[in-house]
């Protein structure tokens, strides 16, 4: 049973553009199944998580990253009585914007875009949704619900200063009051983001042999983790261990934040999805104590992991493609895919050029950016 502070696909505050409602869909089931549907969300499959998406077979991509997110989210979302498909809509587009190549792909596109409004990918996913997915007859983007807009752009809390374009761009037309924290849901969306990557990139790490098991296993929560499952099963064969122990930290970082939501939401009493944004503070958290464990997971991971040599070659090499597509096309944006060459025959000066730029080489895969790369700019 949905709470009265969950958000009521009735009660929403509707789609941009006008459109009859579905006869067996709530606006809400229908915004997931649009993201799902979409050609960036199929993209995900072949851009990175944290290894370049060729490395190997199974490691993470955006993709299952984006599907695991969804997974925790329903779960937290059910045990607080919050509204489940919302909660699922922008869990699944909350990496719609990223670039190839993960956040080192991000990094390197930022830096270009700085002189022509910046680049981020929260902004850049709200810009996919709301214009460069362009597939329907009577608008484009997925004419989402303002509650799933609202949440992919501030799951993360409020949005103040200065905007990036992408953001500045849409806000005009649709203000989606980033000044205030999210619903519930898109809280729940942004938090389970969080447990889904601190549970998978330690599995991650330990496939790619960047650390052992012995060393997870003298992490905080982690320890407890293992001494549970060497009691309950003693002698137990290594990858059972340490998928047994994981397991039980992914469990432990989920009852965590159910825990604090339930207190809190006792505590505040709201009674609308709005008392929930209004409410100052972000809701849905880790306790303090689980927080500052996860901190010392966190370092662990940036050391042993994404700060890796294998990693930092890797990250180099992929840089190199970024900061080299990007001042090509802006030389030749005639080699430019012939369904772009309109929005580049409208484009007025370097600014709008660049943003084009910017879009088409953002939502790129990993495999095709580096073909590109190959065949415009590879020796021979």
């Amino acid at each position: 049973m949905r709470a009265s502070y969950a958000s009521d696909p009735n009660q929403s505050r509707g789609r941009l553009y006008l459109e009859e409602e579905s006869a067996f869909r709530s606006c809400f089931q229908r915004d997931r199944d649009r993201i799902i549907h979409a050609s960036a969300f199929r993209r995900l499959k072949h851009k990175t998580q944290v290894f370049i998406e060729h490395e190997g077979d199974y490691f993470r991509t955006r993709l299952t990253h984006s599907i695991e997110v969804a997974q925790v989210a329903r779960t937290i979302s059910g045990a607080l009585g919050l509204n489940a498909e919302l909660t699922e809509a922008v869990a699944l587009a909350h990496d719609l914007g990223h670039t190839p190549f993960g956040h080192t792909g991000e990094d390197a596109l930022g830096a270009l875009m700085a002189p022509f409004g910046r680049f981020d990918h929260n902004a850049q996913a709200v810009r996919i949704v709301t214009d460069l997915e362009r597939h329907y007859a009577e608008f484009d983007g997925l004419n989402l619900t303002w509650e799933t807009l609202e949440g992919i752009a501030k799951h993360n809390g409020p949005v103040v200063g200065e905007l990036p374009w992408a953001l500045e761009v849409y806000q005009a037309r649709h203000d989606l009051e980033l000044d205030t924290y999210a619903s519930a849901e898109a809280q729940v969306a942004a938090i389970a983001d969080d447990v889904a990557y601190n549970h998978h990139d330690l599995h991650d790490g330990l496939r790619a042999e960047l650390f052992s098991t012995d060393e997870l296993a003298e992490l905080p929560i982690l320890s407890g983790c293992f001494a549970r499952v060497d009691e309950a099963y003693p002698g137990l064969n290594y990858y059972r261990r340490r998928h047994e122990a994981l397991r039980r930290f992914f469990g432990v970082l989920v009852e965590d934040v159910i825990g604090v939501g339930q207190e809190s939401l006792s505590r505040i009493a709201p009674e609308t999805a709005d008392d929930i944004r209004h409410a100052g503070f972000q809701i849905i958290r880790f306790s303090d104590p689980v927080f500052e464990d996860l901190k010392v997971i966190r370092e662990f991971l940036f050391t042993r992991m994404y700060r890796a040599p294998s990693v930092i070659e890797m990250r180099k090499a992929v840089t190199k493609v970024v900061e080299e597509l990007f001042p090509f096309f802006m030389a030749h944006p005639d080699r430019l895919p012939k369904q772009w060459r309109k929005d580049v025959e409208d484009a007025k000066g370097e600014v709008a050029l660049a943003r084009i730029v910017s879009d088409y080489i953002a939502g790129m895969t990993d495999r095709f950016a580096l073909q590109c790369h190959e065949q415009f700019l590879g020796e021979g």
